[in-house]
């Protein structure tokens, strides 16, 4: 009878931890549905930007002078390396049968009218604001095309893009914003590759942070270098003028802090500026950086004090801007937020023509108006707050948000701000 008694005391047991494994693993599956189910926020865009990388662009000098500066080399990215040559080669080739064609006319045009900036630092809403304003037609922008291929676009835009057109992506790697080769470009990206002279110069030594950022201010640069990057802007623009005599409006994150150069350059130029929530800022340009460089690296991918570099920057283009704006006159400047442009585009782009004494108000708004629901409609980007990350944020662009009335990123920062008494 104990034998039984016992027999029947162990089956008991063993039932029991059945039943409780069988409710763990129960419960562990309704927890992971529901999980998905809160986390089914959308995640930041990231997609690939096609075979060609912004060292394609270069000729054969530049790239003999990339690599002579010893940049970070992976064989993972052999392909990328080994047709670096090979495009400096057609890069040249193409370059000297278009100055034989075009030369003269390059040498000779002549800007009817200033060039407007788009200034702001970068995913401030600089493109948004650049594809509002070159939706009118009364102004041209270099595209896509000339800002990757900027020394023989005049001779191969019309066959190239025909030919190639499909193999660029529908949007961009890192946001949901359209793709083609005729689309606005920052001309950044031009003066990158036929100078090296430039912030985008990380895409290939991530791992040096100091060696892009002299590019930051012209007017510091050893005078051979000052003069190779305002000749090759200078050219540049005259070839957009000859391709288009519009208005051109060039935007760039990086002339935010190049105010002075571009004064001296263009004189009677005008200037929009556009600033947006700076923790908003800091988010997506750090994921702007990592997946530019892993787009556009010719080694591992390096993501060095991403988040520090950020913030460092993202305060001296304010403290620059400050510094700098008293310089431009008066009735050439307009500031705009993004959030402002984002709800009520027509609005605020009235108010920029208006502060800039632009033309054709109505072209603008048959231009916009037909793109106020597309833009309602847009997927941006969505970042999990990081609580250390937004306390350094705000701690270190204290200036910033005092100035723009934004709020602090998290709920007890706005307590101890209110607590400290600023």
């Amino acid at each position: 009878m104990s034998n039984v008694s016992n027999l029947t005391r162990n089956k008991t047991k063993v039932s029991r931890k059945v039943s409780r494994k069988v409710s763990q693993k129960v419960s562990r599956k309704v927890s992971q549905r529901m999980s998905k189910t809160t986390d089914s926020k959308p995640k930041p865009k990231r997609s690939s930007q096609g075979p060609f990388v912004i060292w394609h662009g270069m000729r054969l000098s530049r790239v003999f002078e990339l690599l002579s500066k010893r940049p970070s080399l992976h064989w993972t990215h052999s392909g990328r390396i080994l047709i670096l040559p090979i495009m400096g080669i057609y890069n040249s080739f193409m370059a000297g049968v278009e100055n034989l064609f075009y030369g003269r006319r390059v040498k000779e045009v002549q800007l009817k009218h200033p060039p407007i900036f788009i200034l702001g630092f970068w995913r401030s809403g600089t493109t948004l604001l650049h594809n509002l304003m070159t939706s009118d037609p009364q102004f041209g922008y270099p595209n896509l095309y000339q800002t990757m291929f900027p020394t023989h676009f005049l001779l191969t835009e019309k066959v190239a893009t025909a030919l190639t057109g499909f193999i660029v992506p529908k949007s961009r790697p890192m946001d949901n914003m359209a793709v083609a080769w005729d689309v606005p470009q920052e001309d950044e990206v031009a003066l990158c590759i036929t100078t090296l002279i430039s912030p985008y110069s990380v895409l290939a030594f991530p791992d040096d942070l100091d060696e892009y950022k002299p590019s930051l201010h012209i007017e510091s640069l050893p005078e051979a270098k000052q003069n190779r990057w305002k000749a090759a802007f200078d050219l540049f623009v005259r070839k957009i003028t000859v391709r288009s005599p519009k208005q051109i409006i060039l935007k760039s994150p990086s002339h935010t802090y190049r105010i002075e150069t571009l004064l001296k350059m263009y004189p009677e130029a005008k200037f929009v500026y556009i600033y947006r929530d700076p923790f908003d800022v800091f988010n997506s340009a750090c994921h702007l950086r990592r997946t530019m460089i892993e787009e556009n690296t010719l080694g591992k991918p390096i993501f060095k004090d991403v988040e520090n570099d950020i913030i460092t920057i993202y305060k001296q283009a304010f403290e620059r801007y400050q510094a700098d704006k008293s310089l431009i006159p008066e009735g050439h400047l307009h500031e705009v937020k993004y959030e402002d442009l984002a709800a009520e585009p027509v609005q605020e782009m009235n108010k920029i023509y208006e502060a800039l004494n632009l033309e054709n108000v109505e072209g603008m708004r048959t231009a916009v108006e037909p793109q106020v629901e597309k833009l309602k409609n847009y997927k941006k980007n969505h970042f999990e707050p990081d609580p250390h990350w937004a306390k350094e944020v705000y701690g270190q662009c204290r200036d910033t948000y005092n100035l723009y009335g934004y709020e602090p990123p998290l709920a007890d920062l706005t307590e101890q701000s209110t607590a400290s008494g600023s």
